[in-house]
C-alpha cells in the first residue's frame, strides 16, 4: 500500500479513504464501504500520483481484477493506457489526471478502459477532484460499462446503413423509371407532332386540291348557267360552302401543325401565334417580343416544344383565366429562352396545378423538362395568374457575324 496522502497541520493524516479509530468516523467508513460495495458503478480513487487508493467490488468485477490487484497500482498504465484504435495514451493528455493535477472536473462519454485479459471496455466516466482547506488530494473516478449502448448504437447504425442503402436502391430505381417515362413520353411527342405533321400535308396536298378544283368545276358551271338564274345561285352558296370548308381544312391543318413553324422559324410562328391570340381573344394585351438580332431560331423538338407550350399558356388563359387584361413577353437571349404570360383572372389556389388531372400543366412541365427547361407558375384566388417558362438555349445558335 502507498503512504497516506499529506494533509495540512492540525488534521488528520488519514485521507478520506483510510481506516480511523474513531467511533463515529469508523461508523462513516462503514456506511461508506457498505454504499461502494453495493452501487453497480464502478468506482476507484487515485492520489496525486494517479495511484490507487480504493476501489469497489463493482469496478474491479467489470475490470477482471481482485480489488487486492488494482490498490496502490498507477491507474492510467494499468487500465487506461491506449486508445481504442491501439495508439498510445500518454499520461499528461489523461482526462482523468486533470481532475487531480489542475482541480478540473470532467466527464467522458466514449472511452474505454482496459481489462486484466487485455481486451478493452467501452466506458462513460466522470472524474472529480478531492479537494481539502483548497489542496488537491486526488481524485474519485466513477465508470460505467456501456458495451451494450455501443452494440445496440451499431446495430441502429447498421439498420439505418441498410435503411438508407435501400432507400438509395430504390431511389435509383424510380428515378430511372421515371427518366425512361420521360423518354418515353418524348418519344411519344416526337411521334405525335410527325403524325400531325404528316396528316397536315395530306389534309393539304389531298382535300385541299379536291377543294380547289371542286370550286373551279363550280365557277365553269355558274359562268355557263346565265340563262337559268336558279341553278346559277344554287352554284354560288355551292362555291360559298366551298369557301368555308376551304377555310375550315386551312384552320385544321394549323391547329395540326402551323406550316410558319416549319418554313419561316420558331421567331416568326410565336409572333403569329401572339397576334392571332390578340386577335381572337380581345384582350387588353400588352405584350413585347425582344429577339436578339443574332440569335437563330431553334429548330426540331426544341421548337416544337417551345411552341406547343407557348400555345397552352395563351390557351389557358382564353379558357379558364376570366381576365380583362393580359402581359406577355417573349425573350430571346444567348443561351435562354424565356416566356411569360399573366393575367389578371380569377386565379387558382396553388394546389390547383399540382392535381393528377392537372394534365396541361404537367404536359407543360414534363416538356420543358425533357429540354432542360423549367415552367413556375404563381397564382392566387382573384389575383390572376402568372406562368414564366424558362428554357435553355444552345450556343450554336449564334451567327457567325455575333460570335
Amino acid at each position: 500500500m502507498p503512504p497516506p496522502l499529506a494533509m495540512p497541520p492540525g488534521r488528520s493524516t488519514s485521507p478520506p479513504w483510510s481506516p480511523v479509530t474513531s467511533s463515529g468516523v469508523t461508523l462513516w467508513h462503514d456506511r461508506l464501504s457498505l454504499l461502494l460495495a453495493s452501487t453497480g458503478e464502478g468506482i476507484y480513487g487515485v492520489d496525486t500520483d494517479g495511484l490507487c487508493h480504493f476501489v469497489n467490488p463493482a469496478a474491479a468485477r467489470m475490470l477482471g481484477y481482485h480489488e487486492e490487484e488494482l490498490r496502490g497500482v498507477n491507474m492510467h498504465e494499468r487500465l487506461h493506457h491506449t486508445h481504442a484504435d491501439g495508439q498510445h495514451y500518454p499520461a499528461d493528455q489523461c482526462p482523468i489526471y486533470l481532475a487531480f493535477r489542475e482541480g478540473v472536473p470532467c466527464r467522458i462519454d466514449s472511452d474505454v478502459l482496459w481489462r486484466k485479459d487485455g481486451t478493452a471496455i467501452p466506458v462513460e466516466y466522470t472524474s472529480y477532484p478531492i479537494l481539502e482547506d483548497g489542496r488537491v488530494l486526488g481524485a474519485v473516478v466513477t465508470f460505467v460499462d456501456i458495451s451494450a449502448r455501443k452494440r445496440q448504437e451499431a446495430q441502429l447504425r447498421h439498420a439505418q446503413e441498410q435503411l438508407e442503402r435501400r432507400v438509395e436502391e430504390r431511389t435509383q430505381a424510380l428515378s430511372q423509371a421515371l427518366q425512361q417515362l420521360r423518354d418515353l413520353q418524348a418519344h411519344l411527342e416526337h411521334v405525335r407532332e410527325s403524325e400531325r405533321t404528316r396528316i397536315a400535308r395530306e389534309i393539304h396536298d389531298e382535300l385541299g386540291s379536291l377543294l380547289v378544283g371542286l370550286k373551279m368545276d363550280v365557277s365553269w358551271m355558274e359562268k355557263r348557267l346565265v340563262d337559268q338564274p336558279t341553278l346559277r345561285c344554287k352554284c354560288q352558296g355551292m362555291r360559298g360552302l366551298i369557301d368555308d370548308a376551304v377555310g375550315n381544312v386551312g384552320r385544321i391543318i394549323t391547329d395540326l401543325r402551323p406550316s410558319i413553324l416549319d418554313h419561316q422559324g420558331l421567331w416568326a410562328t410565336l409572333e403569329w401565334q401572339l397576334q392571332d391570340f390578340i386577335d381572337a381573344s380581345e384582350l387588353a394585351c400588352d405584350w413585347t417580343l425582344d429577339i436578339h438580332p443574332q440569335l437563330q431560331a431553334p429548330e426540331g423538338p426544341v421548337a416544337t416544344a417551345i411552341f406547343r407550350i407557348f400555345q397552352e399558356m395563351l390557351s389557358n388563359v382564353a379558357r379558364h383565366a376570366q381576365a380583362s387584361q393580359v402581359e406577355i413577353r417573349v425573350r430571346a437571349q444567348p443561351g435562354e429562352l424565356t416566356l411569360l404570360v399573366k393575367d389578371n383572372g380569377r386565379g387558382a389556389p396553388p394546389g390547383a396545378f399540382e392535381r393528377p388531372d392537372a394534365y396541361g400543366v404537367m404536359g407543360m412541365k414534363e416538356r420543358a423538362a425533357h429540354h432542360g427547361g423549367w415552367l413556375q407558375i404563381d397564382s392566387r384566388v382573384g389575383g390572376g395568374t402568372q406562368v414564366i417558362l424558362a428554357m435553355p438555349l444552345p450556343a450554336r445558335l449564334m451567327s457567325e457575324e455575333a460570335a
